[in-house]
């Protein structure tokens, strides 16, 4: 039977595979994301977005890499908290998927906020390095469960 699903995952390219030892550059990569985001640097951050990098905020803005960038260099926007949990990887090739629950909170123009979210981040491997491409987190409504 297993023999039966690899082969049929080889024709046609696609393999979901769990988070492994395979996935922990990209893992690196998602924490750097979390740990840069929390110091607030723009600088060391950039390497890690592609040009094209979208992010799609809870509340529908979007938000493209220069203009989030820009927010976290002039310290308009700064994280306090970002505790993930439950982070799953699904890797299809040189592109993987990256999901789980983030604890948050910070400023965005000197108002505070905070909350859980889900969030799922795209990544692509890029001249041999882990590349985030788009990132998406929806709040957690109240009364909703919202575990891993």
């Amino acid at each position: 039977m297993w023999l039966r699903s690899l082969v049929g995952a080889l024709l046609v390219g696609v393999a979901v595979i769990p988070a492994r030892a395979q996935d922990s550059a990209l893992l690196h990569r998602d924490s750097l994301w979390n740990s840069l985001r929390l110091r607030g640097d723009a600088a060391a951050l950039a390497p890690l977005l592609a040009d094209d990098w979208r992010l799609t905020h809870s509340d529908g803005r979007v938000q493209d890499k220069r203009d989030y960038l820009a927010e976290l260099a002039t310290g308009r926007r700064t994280n306090g908290q970002v505790e993930n949990l439950g982070v799953q990887v699904r890797s299809y090739g040189s592109t993987a998927v990256v999901t789980g629950i983030s604890v948050q909170s910070g400023t965005n123009a000197g108002v505070p906020w905070s909350g859980r979210f889900r969030f799922t981040r795209t990544w692509i491997l890029k001249d041999g390095l882990w590349v985030m491409v788009a990132s998406h987190s929806s709040r957690c409504a109240d009364g909703v469960t919202c575990e891993p």
